[in-house]
């Protein structure tokens, strides 16, 4: 499908539009740069989107007040005749975190990482709606899911019975649990280290509500990285005060997460499906296959 831009304001100011062909958005992402030489992001989504876009970039503008460095809402509405909703946001400048990290010493790595755990906390100030159904409620009905569907697809790993366990066992540490907008795809992806060593959060279009701790499912893909990192991003989220719940919980969540992982990348192919059993066979060997529920490469204390 061809797009045109010509109604979205000042389009005709923009010397440069980029398709970016990254992430798993289905969004239309593009750089642009306007002729005084100003850099943008523009994501374009379906239609259908339209209230679902709108409440992503109201709670974009409620965010820009936490002094995150992020990709700030300017501009909102539809477009390519009447069949896109477009978001035209700030562009960050800088290199993904994931490529960049493992060039830094430790040192630096963990100081992003505790920056990366600060700048969530933030996020999680953003209160959720006043109606959610309870945490437990919800969270209990997404584990049944999750079980049922790795149960029914065609692919297993060895070891999920120690994790199935472990989640069965832990349902109860979901009663109570606070609620609060959720970045929802909080990892190193979704990270930019700008030139000056700054760390910027990009890529909300997967935000939520529910339990602030659920976020730490993707520390996987962190780790997978730079475990001192993660630590780091612990650390910096609890300003180094760490509760033993939370460390269960996040067992709980990644646990649950590796369960999901593996019916969803089947559609995707062979490699897909190759890399997340990688990533459960690292899961339960940072875990002893859910005997523990603090993974191996966590420090708590790192100078």
């Amino acid at each position: 499908m061809s797009v045109t831009f010509n109604e979205i304001p000042n389009s005709d100011k923009w010397k440069i539009i980029k398709l970016i062909n990254k992430g798993w958005s289905n969004d239309k992402k593009y750089y642009i740069k306007t002729l005084d030489d100003k850099e943008l992001l523009l994501r374009l989504s379906d239609i259908s989107e339209y209230e679902k876009k709108r409440i992503e970039f109201e709670n974009l503008k409620l965010i820009v007040s936490k002094d995150i460095l992020m990709s700030n809402p300017i501009d909102f509405g539809i477009c390519n005749k009447g069949q896109s909703v477009y978001s035209l946001l700030t562009w960050i400048n800088g290199e993904d975190a994931e490529i960049i990290l493992p060039k830094l010493d430790k040192r630096e790595q963990y100081k992003l990482g505790y920056k990366a755990g600060k700048v969530l906390k933030q996020i999680h100030r953003i209160p959720a709606p006043k109606n959610q159904t309870s945490w437990s409620e919800r969270f209990n009905r997404k584990i049944d899911k999750k079980i049922s569907n790795y149960k029914a697809c065609k692919i297993h790993f060895h070891g999920d019975d120690k994790l199935i366990e472990y989640i069965e066992k832990n349902r109860s540490l979901l009663l109570n649990r606070p609620q609060s907008f959720q970045h929802g795809d909080y990892h190193v992806g979704n990270m930019i280290i700008t030139n000056e060593g700054d760390l910027g959060i990009i890529d909300f279009n997967r935000f939520d509500y529910g339990d602030p701790w659920e976020e730490f499912n993707r520390i996987t893909w962190c780790a997978s990285i730079s475990q001192i990192f993660s630590s780091g991003y612990i650390n910096g989220y609890f300003e180094n005060k760490v509760p033993d719940l939370f460390f269960r919980l996040m067992a709980l969540y990644i646990a649950n997460n590796q369960l999901s992982a593996i019916p969803w990348a089947i559609p995707f192919g062979q490699e897909e499906v190759n890399s997340m059993l990688e990533q459960v066979k690292n899961v339960l060997n940072w875990y002893n296959r859910f005997e523990t529920y603090i993974p191996s490469w966590y420090v708590a204390n790192y100078k």
